[in-house]
């Protein structure tokens, strides 16, 4: 059985068009779309465990790298999953407030820390994660070394990312960032008179589809890529040079460390 095939069975259009739907809610209601990612983020780390293992990831430790203020530890832990979230902004992590931070971190342990030098042994962890983070920092590719080294052999590691050429690569700044990055950004600051929260340059990176598969093929433990939102039948996308970089939108690299 390949590493995809549960998950595959899950990435249906309807899934596609729901997760868009919720997206509309990301600055209204962000209890709501980010609750709704957490768990969709869950159910596929656990089909691509089961993919690999043949068993669901009961009582395995996630690391979860960016993890913010708590709705993918209740989601995790809802999955029998230990949680371990790695957040370097103390703003993020209790940018929910105290009743989803609480209800969250229930039985999960958070931790501050830059994604770029974990804090953990080699080895200590079975599932690493990173979900929408490796385009705000300026070295994605040593977060992903990174989250190698701690996690076991056998283990499964899941980096997934905003493609910058993709449609929502420009975050709150909108299409604009087709005019280039600092362009956007000046834009986005005289037209609001502050900084975007994602700045290009500072928060907010060009990441390229390219680029980390080229990283992920290069360690040699990569096993699945594909994008993350899209229904399965429109996988194939991720091995077509250029317009991967228009269509994938977000991009998951599923490793398996040796």
């Amino acid at each position: 059985m390949a590493v995809t095939d549960v998950f595959a069975r899950r990435a249906t259009l309807s899934r596609s068009l729901r997760l868009l739907s919720e997206f509309r809610h990301e600055r209204s209601d962000p209890g709501r779309f980010y609750g709704a990612l957490a768990a969709d983020t869950a159910a596929m780390i656990g089909d691509l465990w089961l993919g690999i293992h043949g068993e669901p990831p009961t009582r395995r430790t996630l690391l979860d790298i960016g993890g913010g203020p708590g709705y993918f530890a209740a989601a995790f832990a809802g999955a029998g999953v230990r949680y371990i979230g790695v957040e370097p902004d103390p703003a993020e992590m209790h940018a929910a407030g105290p009743a989803v931070a609480g209800a969250g971190k229930a039985g999960a342990a958070f931790v501050r820390a830059s994604g770029m030098a974990l804090p953990f042994a080699d080895d200590s962890v079975d599932i690493s994660l990173s979900s929408n983070v490796a385009e705000h920092v300026p070295a994605p590719w040593r977060l992903g070394a990174e989250m190698l080294r701690v996690t076991k052999p056998g283990g499964l590691v899941v980096l997934s990312y905003t493609v910058w050429l993709g449609p929502f690569g420009g975050h709150e700044m909108g299409l604009t960032h087709y005019l280039g990055g600092a362009r956007a950004a000046a834009r986005y600051a005289r037209k609001h008179g502050h900084p975007a929260k994602n700045n290009y340059g500072s928060s907010l990176f060009a990441v390229s589809a390219a680029d980390g598969l080229d990283w992920a093929a290069g360690t040699g433990a990569l096993v699945a890529a594909f994008p993350r939102y899209h229904p399965r039948w429109a996988w194939r996308l991720t091995s077509v040079p250029v317009l991967r970089e228009f269509l994938v939108s977000n991009l998951v690299l599923v490793l398996a460390p040796r």
